[in-house]
């Protein structure tokens, strides 16, 4: 393992950006061109896919027990796009909605949530769908509006998207924008309205300098009139003749375009009139990232055989760019990053992480509007700072790294554990983070799968920091980051390559926990959603516990404050989990279950009495338990069900 820098550094903001960005791209192609030089086995725009059979394949049936089936069936997945082999390990498949219409070929990006509604982005607009029931979800709108991310959050009756891409229309046509320089170009944030499910509308559009590759809703406390975002734009400066204003520079340049995030103020009354109103330079005096030289001498065999490769099968080397293209604008000396590639809010607690390509930031929002950077670390085994989770108590936070840009096969046997993983740290009183341990998709893919760490969330069992996430062509895996030294996978779920010949852009490209289910955006295939199921990993009365908590909407880069309903299958949850760390003695959690049992069916007053008096005997408990912060978690829910009587 590669030592980490003791000193917070940040790195350049690369050049190529990650394939996913979409630069320049006609939305009908499946995954935006490669960067020239892109490691061996790029993917490549196939043709259009056939339609999916009219009898989709069952999903596999999965394996549930305590640990992993062996050998690791993952490895060895047999290809096909709507025929793939599944694996599946105490998580089960519930639906797949295959892409329809112009969503078919496209690749599709992020997703968010409201009531029982799915909204996923895709290259060509967004769908919206009914997962009331989620063994069959219904698609009830399909908006064609082409750019690139096309990533999507939405908030009480608006849907805002970014775009980035240059072939990006006002109008939401597919002609393109052919012209270097042209007022029909889109790049920024589009705000919708969607009041009428049936009828969406575009209220407006809100252009920025770099575009949007990302954003973020940020909520504002005591403000009920406005929403913010936060928009992370990686693409090169504008031209001024296209967007007024935009100017390009290096960092002693007041009036650059880089080194800054843009915050657009939109009024939820009147979403028409949304607009910029501060541009926080929040990357100024940062120094270089380190350089991980093994790692690069990988990554350029890798480019060395792509070329070989392309020169073989008698292709050019493919470049991106163009107007507006990525790239570090002005050439000086090297630079620390000039634009996060994500930023997670953490409103409850006040602070943001940024990942932010070459580090990891930490942002107090306690004003939303002026954000201000009070921490950063950077790691030479992190290629690319991809998003940021917290932890619910806002104590941990944890980096991903999106290592070759999410279209190259970073999880082959071959890739350090280290490299295209998650980065995890502790935050202390004095906001500082600090590095434990890394996590990694733990099951080798081939050189045909795209796959790195992508985008995940939290899930809500109490008393414990379960992550679902996605990893591209690596599936989908569920770990446990409660013990940050030493994470675990505790479920998975995956398919075998897009193309058994070559490799074709597929995979999770987010993976969300959302009001009981876990949904995930299938790059290629359209919409799948899952259900974690009872195992020695995670108890039935963890998971009904989980599925209390239950939120009007969802957007996984504004992290909303976890709050578990006082219920009897609470008190349960807490007292599996004693009892699989041996926190109290077995046969203190047998009287303790038995009491609980006795006081649900029992009278109010006689309820009342009995659960007072095990609050009383679990707290004196705690002082002699191996895990005394649980014991005391227990009591006090204990207490609260006596006193909500």
């Amino acid at each position: 393992m590669t030592s980490r820098i003791a000193l917070p550094i940040r790195g350049l903001l690369v050049a190529g950006l990650a394939l996913a960005v979409g630069i320049g791209v006609s939305a009908q192609q499946t995954p935006p061109p490669p960067v020239a030089g892109a490691a061996a086995q790029a993917p490549q725009p196939p043709a259009p896919p056939s339609p999916p059979p009219d009898n989709m394949p069952k999903p596999v049936k999965p394996v549930v027990s305590a640990t992993a089936p062996t050998p690791d069936p993952r490895p060895n997945l047999k290809p096909g796009r709507w025929d793939a082999e599944q694996a599946a390990w105490n998580m089960a498949l519930l639906s797949t909605s295959p892409p329809q219409g112009k969503s078919l070929g496209s690749t599709h990006s992020d997703l968010a949530f409201s009531g029982n509604l799915v909204i996923q982005g895709n290259y060509n607009g967004f769908d919206i769908y009914d997962i009331s029931n989620p063994s069959k979800p219904t698609l009830v709108q399909k908006y064609l509006c082409p750019a690139s991310q096309n990533d999507v959050s939405v908030y009480r009756n608006l849907v805002f998207m970014s775009s980035e891409a240059t072939n990006s229309r006002t109008d939401c046509g597919f002609e393109g924008v052919p012209e270097p320089v042209s007022k029909l170009r889109v790049r920024g944030i589009r705000v919708f309205d969607i009041s009428d499910i049936k009828n969406p509308k575009l209220v407006t559009t809100v252009q920025t300098c770099r575009g949007s590759h990302t954003h973020t809703v940020v909520r504002k406390a005591g403000d009920d009139g406005n929403v913010y975002i936060y928009v992370s734009g990686s693409a090169g400066v504008r031209s001024a003749e296209e967007v007024p204003g935009c100017e390009d520079g290096d960092i002693d340049n007041p009036n650059t375009a880089r080194f800054r995030i843009e915050v657009i103020q939109v009024p939820l009354g009147d979403p028409v009139r949304a607009a910029i109103v501060s541009s926080p330079r929040i990357f100024e005096n940062l120094p270089v990232a380190p350089r991980n030289e093994e790692r690069a001498a990988s990554d350029q065999r890798d480019r060395e055989a792509a070329a070989a490769a392309a020169a073989a099968a008698g292709r050019g080397g493919q470049g991106r760019g163009g107007p507006g293209g990525p790239g570090r604008g002005p050439q000086g000396p090297p630079r620390g990053p000039n634009q996060c590639h994500d930023i997670t809010v953490y409103g409850d607690i006040g602070l943001a992480g940024g990942a932010c390509g070459g580090l990891g930031l930490l942002l107090d929002i306690s004003d939303p509007v002026n954000p201000k950077r009070i921490d950063e670390v950077a790691d030479a085994n992190m290629s690319f700072w991809h998003s940021a989770t917290f932890n619910n108590d806002g104590t941990k936070v944890l980096f991903s790294d999106e290592w070759g840009g999410g279209g190259q096969p970073r999880c082959r046997a071959t890739d350090k554990y280290e490299w295209g993983s998650d980065a995890l740290f502790t935050i202390d009183e004095n906001k500082k983070m600090k590095f434990h341990s890394y996590y990694k998709l733990p099951a080798a893919q081939s050189s045909l799968e795209n796959c790195v760490a992508h985008n995940g969330s939290v899930i809500p069992i109490p008393g414990r920091d379960v992550m679902v996430q996605s990893w591209y062509q690596g599936g989908l895996s569920v770990f446990d980051w409660t013990d940050i030294d030493h994470p675990k996978e505790i479920a998975y779920f995956d398919r075998g390559p897009v193309d058994g010949s070559r490799m074709v852009m597929g995979g999770s490209w987010s993976a969300y926990w959302y009001n009981g289910v876990i949904v995930s955006s299938e790059i290629a295939r359209g919409l799948d959603i899952y259900e974690l199921l009872p195992n020695a990993n995670i108890s039935e009365n963890e998971l009904a516990a989980a599925k209390t908590v239950r939120m009007p909407y969802w957007n996984t880069q504004d992290q909303q404050k976890l709050k578990w309903p006082q219920t009897f299958v609470l008190a349960r949850a807490y007292l599996d989990q004693l009892a699989r760390t041996n926190g109290l003695p077995a046969d203190r959690i047998r009287a303790a279950r038995s009491t609980l049992q006795s006081a649900e069916r029992a009278s109010e007053r006689d309820r009342r009495a009995r659960l007072t008096q095990l609050a009383t005997q679990l707290n004196a408990a705690a002082e002699s338990s191996s895990d005394a912060a649980k014991v005391r978690m227990l009591a006090s829910t204990v207490a609260d069900l006596a006193g909500a009587q």
